[in-house]
């Protein structure tokens, strides 16, 4: 078996894994499978992605990479801003409850969560409300 590189060191699938089996954040969005990589039913629904920017620094070890985070309402335009902005806090505070976590082997090692902008009010075309933030994630193989 070989030994993982700064390559396999993705903090989105760790995150999806972690946010996904979160009581937090399935009590936030109102029940569970409620997070993917994609904005789909049932809503609210959280879309983890790759942010674009952070710090990879010499790509030597490890790497503070962004993860963007998305709360999107119903097309119908529910839950309202402040409460879909109040979700979207609850989801990034439970996100930083990965660096606690016990280390399981083969995944990287998340040692830092931390917000990297701000909130941004940004509803789709189609008026369907959404808030988005980045994370950086600090994690080396």
């Amino acid at each position: 078996m070989t030994e993982p590189t700064l390559a396999d060191a993705d903090p989105v699938s760790v995150l999806l894994a972690w946010l996904q089996q979160s009581d937090e954040v399935a009590d936030a969005l109102g029940g569970p499978n409620r997070v993917s990589g994609i904005a789909e039913a049932p809503w609210p629904h959280l879309v983890i992605d790759h942010g674009a920017g952070g710090d990879l620094r010499d790509l030597n070890w490890a790497i503070a990479p962004e993860v963007t985070l998305e709360v999107h309402g119903d097309p119908g335009g529910w839950p309202g801003k402040a409460e879909l902005r109040k979700i979207l806090v609850r989801c990034a505070t439970a996100a930083k409850g990965v660096v606690e976590a016990p280390h399981t082997p083969g995944q990287p090692v998340i040692n830092w969560v931390k917000p990297s902008g701000l909130l941004v009010w940004s509803p789709l075309v189609n008026g369907q409300p959404r808030w988005l933030m980045n994370l950086s994630v600090t994690l080396h193989p």
